[in-house]
């Protein structure tokens, strides 16, 4: 059974008054929910509160889920726009959380140059690239930023994110190219590649 069916099954639980199940939902999705909203939220006390409230949301409109898209592509719409909605609240622009890691960057095209064996020249030139992405990614705009980290680290398919960010694939294709490419850009003096060469 796909995630997805087991997901389902359990929404349907939650939907005949299955707490329990709900629950079971919660556990799976929490820390990927907290860790896609940490990306908007820089505080992890509010970041923790913005999830919780996600997960409230989502409680309560659970009856109107009728399944058409899976259900962490729903919870993550959710999650994004409640983050949204948080830091306009408080007159904040949405910004990348500083606790981006190699681990975190298993997706991006360059992980290999983070996984190369520990020496100290690769822990630097590892520290530099994760360095750059990092600031990289807080200065792109938004809706660079979310489709890329939707991608690249939460690992969704570009459906799911189209899905998530409520805009047609071929949008999502382009905001991912164009935010890569001002990563690759950033990355270049420091690998020493040329501009035809993304890595």
């Amino acid at each position: 059974m796909s995630d997805k069916e087991v997901d389902q099954q359990l929404v349907e639980r939650v939907q005949r008054g299955d707490k329990h199940a709900f629950n079971l939902l919660v556990s799976k999705y929490q820390r990927r929910l907290g860790r896609l909203i940490s990306r908007f939220v820089r505080d992890s006390a509010e970041a923790e509160d913005v999830t919780q409230d996600a997960f409230i949301k989502a409680y309560r409109a659970l009856p109107g889920f009728r399944g058409e898209s899976a259900f962490y592509t729903w919870l993550y719409r959710i999650g994004i726009n409640t983050a949204k909605n948080h830091l306009m609240a408080n007159k904040r622009r949405p910004i990348t959380n500083s606790d981006f890691d190699a681990e975190e960057s298993e997706g991006f095209e360059e992980a290999s140059l983070l996984r190369e064996v520990s020496t100290p020249e690769n822990e630097l030139m590892s520290k530099q690239v994760v360095d750059v992405v990092q600031a990289t990614l807080q200065q792109l705009p938004e809706d660079l930023r979310s489709a890329l980290t939707l991608r690249e680290i939460e690992g969704l398919s570009y459906e799911e994110i189209a899905e998530v960010m409520n805009c047609p694939i071929g949008t999502v294709r382009s905001r991912i190219f164009r935010a890569r490419e001002a990563v690759a850009e950033k990355l270049r003096p420091l690998l020493e590649t040329s501009k035809g060469n993304r890595w």
